[in-house]
């Protein structure tokens, strides 16, 4: 449901140092320390029996329990041809990020490259293995050149956290949207090294589950430096667990900036990596006839000019079989038969098991794992590949973004935005929500029951006024907006361009949260010459 809308654009008041550099450190309490030190061995289960079949599974158990860590990332001097922008002679020195899965790694990104160009070497730390395995392939470069390490996260018991700050040295640690552990937090506040929460997002489930543990958020509320929050909910609710109010700021949502995958030509033209685009000096009409043009170039590769596309991205289980009846239904429609539907699950896990799916249908396919071509008779494309997913949302007329058909929170619909491809979302967009309702208000996204939503063309307005009764029937509102989209493309241009404007208005949400870790760096830089 959509949430209530606040703005976020703005930055709060200037930063108290004061409050900043507070010595205090705020220990968890004991029963917490009991409880980890329980849960240790059975976490380590835990890891063999959900990675011990893969091959960097003692990789994995060295890092988490303190074993063994690459080797600290350096300043590269050597060869700075590989750098996105010239690289500063001097050491800034190391910034430590815990990123948990794929989408916060993705979210950060383009931070983590704005600091790696201002002269920062990164350690990147993930959680899950599809997160390890994104920030791996995201950053190989930077990984291959010495200026990134990157490993799993230690677990949270203090003698494991001694031996990875005592290995990485960092001057101040990031942690991405809501994971924080408690040992870890007093650690870094005890070697007087800085935390901050970027992109700070606390939905209101999780907020239940940190108050029921009401002492330990306390202690993590008061050891951070910074929480850098999205939106004012998320400040309220950080406030209520116990941060005081000098420790936040509203800076919005990093999901608004563009993270540009590694060797998409397609699309890396488009867009910097690290630079906020400007829109006085690029032209905002320029970029979206540049992406048009990429869009038909794409189109012309693929052998799919002319037909109308429209891709479901990022699908988890149950969204495809949604997916695959929506466009039955589709190409059924006299005006629609030959259009094309491109599927692209999450994880790469389910590749087969969705390959199958779309077999047991009388639909025809082509996979990308397959390098089969998508013919005149292909109804669906399976695009079971990794790092395309961008070359999918601008090759589409129309994007359904996944993991909001089922109760997973939404994944990112500022990706296809950004390209100019008007979107579409089920009712479980609480991990975006106020990205989902920015979007409705220009009319670059449909969401049932959105109240926010204003459609770029009156003539589009029907299809909002069905009855809404639940599950089903936002699947039938889903299909009358793609039917709408599809069967008038000039509309479908005009909500993916609304989209676009409204993204490149948002980039500077980066160099906000950008200057604000800069800021407390250098304040705890003079505090400790004091």
């Amino acid at each position: 449901m959509p949430s209530s809308h606040t703005s976020s654009d703005c930055p709060s008041s200037a930063i108290d140092s004061e409050s900043l550099t507070s010595q205090t450190v705020y220990q968890p309490p004991s029963y917490y320390q009991f409880a980890i030190s329980l849960l240790k061995p059975a976490y380590r289960l835990q890891v063999w029996r959900r990675s011990h079949k893969r091959d960097n599974y003692q990789q994995e158990v060295e890092q988490r329990f303190g074993k063994n860590y690459p080797s600290v990332p350096r300043v590269n001097t050597e060869d700075a041809s590989f750098a996105p922008v010239a690289q500063p002679s001097t050491d800034k020195g190391i910034i430590w990020c815990h990123a948990v899965s794929l989408g916060e790694t993705n979210t950060v990104a383009p931070l983590l490259d704005m600091l790696l160009a201002s002269g920062y070497q990164i350690w990147l730390t993930n959680t899950t293995q599809t997160g390890f395995a994104r920030g791996a392939s995201r950053f190989a470069d930077e990984i291959a050149q010495g200026r990134m390490s990157h490993s799993y996260v230690p677990v949270d018991s203090p003698a494991v956290i001694e031996r990875f700050l005592a290995h990485v040295k960092p001057n101040i640690a990031l942690f991405v949207e809501t994971e924080l552990w408690a040992n870890i937090l007093t650690k870094l506040s005890e070697h007087r090294i800085p935390s901050i929460l970027v992109n700070g997002r606390l939905s209101a489930s999780s907020f239940i589950r940190y108050q029921k543990i009401g002492a330990v958020s306390r202690s993590m509320m008061k050891n951070l430096a910074l929480i850098i929050a999205q939106d004012n909910e998320s400040a309220k609710r950080f406030r209520q667990l116990g941060a005081d109010s000098a420790q936040i700021r509203v800076a919005g949502s990093l999901k608004w900036v563009i993270n540009t995958p590694k060797n998409n030509t397609a699309y890396s033209t488009a867009h910097s990596n690290t630079a906020v685009t400007d829109a006085q000096t690029v032209g905002i009409e320029d970029e979206y006839q540049h992406i048009q043009h990429q869009k038909i170039e794409l189109a012309t590769e693929f052998g799919v000019v002319g037909r109308p596309i429209w891709v479901a991205a990022s699908t988890h289980g149950g969204e495809e079989e949604i997916a695959l009846s929506l466009h039955k239904q589709l190409l059924s429609n006299p005006a629609l038969t030959d259009a094309l539907l491109i599927i692209v699950p999450r994880h790469p896990e389910r590749f087969d098991e969705v390959a199958a799916l779309i077999q047991s249908t009388e639909l025809t396919m082509a996979r990308r794992s397959a390098e089969e071509s998508i013919s005149a008779d292909t109804h669906v494309y399976l695009a079971d590949s990794m790092g395309e997913l961008m070359t999918w949302y601008q090759l589409a007329d129309v994007a359904l973004v996944g993991g909001s058909l089922v109760d997973v929170g939404g994944h990112n619909p500022v990706e296809p935005a950004s390209i100019a491809t008007p979107v579409l979302m089920g009712c479980h967009t609480q991990s975006c929500q106020t990205v989902v309702d920015r979007l409705s208000e220009v009319g670059a996204l449909y969401q049932p029951s959105n109240t926010f939503y204003r459609p770029v063309s009156l003539d589009m307005a029907s299809t909002t006024t069905l009855p809404k009764a639940g599950k089903n029937n936002d699947v039938a509102l889903i299909y009358q907006q793609l039917l709408s989209w599809l069967s008038h493309l000039d509309v479908a241009k005009q909500a993916g361009q609304a989209g676009a404007q409204l993204t490149v208005q948002k980039q500077a949400v980066l160099v906000r949260q950008f200057t604000m870790i800069e800021d407390v760096i250098e304040q705890y830089s003079n505090q400790e010459l004091l």
